[in-house]
């Protein structure tokens, strides 16, 4: 199915028809297919694949706590000794019905387990349609650095059932949507148009959302094919994530805040950035700005990191994977759809970035 390395993405009816085929013709017994659910996606989700797939009610169901907490390898660990305790072998598979955080973990647990088993993504989540389930990445989180344990490992096949946006809160649509609005501001303007036109994400239908999902992952998907193991150009899809990442890592045992929420303020401090030192027009600096101000809440009480909070955020971002030679490098934009990478930036810069959340503070 991974067709000489190149991957598939399969939308709604079609993709569940692939899937049964899939399961009738490469799995040899379907007691020897495992499915990595959380506490979330067991309530709501597995009701939702077992309707589309009856036979499936006879593989294994691993279920997992929610939450980025849960993405360590003691969790990996947990799974592995189920996965051995079922006898799975080389020739099992294993089902990723989750958002970004099972998708993950389950693609990480693949790739090791036995050297490598088969898996298969189906996101739940937007995050997880857009991002977390494209790219050939897994891992786990190494205390609170973010994704510093893993390995690029293909799925099978990724799947992506628009119905289970039916099941997600607005903050998680919401979240979702900071990928796509950074797909658009790395890579393709006229994505980015077509995406800052949306004023309120309840509004948007079935329809948009096939059409706006695919064109997301086409653009993310065109970036990796080119570049899979993040040598060069892959990087600029870690626009607004060197601080965001930094950001969620460091809230990861206080107040929690969503991954596309630290995202945003990402590309709002990264945009700034930008503007100084890497020929981002002040115009272009200011749609964004107003772009992202006018579709994401705001909370009226300001949040001011203090001197030993930046401090403390900064040492964190000092454990980015694209840091070289001790010095944080980011990726910035030249323009709406053009960003460079390996772009060194001094630390009062990004001390002095950090205003530019101040107003964006979200307490969930």
């Amino acid at each position: 199915m991974k067709n000489n390395g190149e991957f598939m993405y399969f939308f709604n009816e079609k993709a569940y028809k692939i899937l049964k085929n899939y399961l009738l013709n490469k799995v040899e017994d379907i007691k020897n297919t495992f499915i990595l659910v959380d506490d979330v996606t067991y309530k709501y989700c597995i009701p939702i694949l077992f309707s589309r797939i009856n036979f499936l009610k006879e593989s294994n169901i691993i279920k997992i706590k929610s939450g980025e907490k849960e993405k360590n390898i003691h969790t990996c660990i947990h799974i592995c000794k189920y996965l051995d305790k079922f006898k799975a072998t080389r020739k099992s598979l294993i089902i990723n019905l989750g958002g970004g955080v099972i998708t993950d973990i389950g693609g990480f647990v693949a790739s090791i387990f036995k050297r490598g088993i088969c898996f298969i993504n189906i996101p739940t989540t937007l995050l997880g349609m857009v991002d977390a389930s494209i790219g050939y990445k897994t891992g786990v989180n190494l205390d609170y650095i973010k994704n510093e344990i893993g390995s690029f490992y293909i799925p099978e096949f990724l799947i992506i059932d628009i119905n289970f946006l039916k099941t997600l809160p607005k903050k998680e649509i919401l979240s979702g949507m900071a990928e796509m609005l950074k797909h658009g501001l790395i890579a393709d303007i006229n994505f980015w148009n077509k995406m800052n036109k949306i004023k309120n994400v309840t509004e948007i239908d079935i329809n948009q959302w096939n059409n706006l999902i695919h064109q997301s992952i086409f653009i993310k998907q065109k970036i990796v094919d080119q570049d899979p193991k993040e040598k060069g150009l892959r990087k600029i899809l870690n626009f607004g994530h060197t601080i965001g990442h930094a950001l969620e890592s460091y809230f990861m045992d206080k107040k929690k805040i969503l991954h596309g929420i630290a995202v945003i303020m990402g590309i709002i401090c990264e945009s700034w950035i930008s503007y100084k030192i890497n020929g981002l027009s002040m115009d272009d600096y200011k749609e964004i700005k107003s772009t992202l101000f006018a579709l994401y809440p705001m909370q009226k009480k300001i949040y001011n990191f203090s001197d030993l909070e930046v401090n403390k955020i900064l040492m964190i971002m000092d454990h980015d994977k694209k840091n070289e030679k001790n010095k944080i490098q980011f990726s910035l934009l030249k323009k709406i759809g053009k960003c460079s990478y390996n772009c060194v930036v001094p630390y009062f810069l990004i001390k002095e970035s950090f205003f530019e959340i101040k107003h964006f503070f979200l307490i969930h």
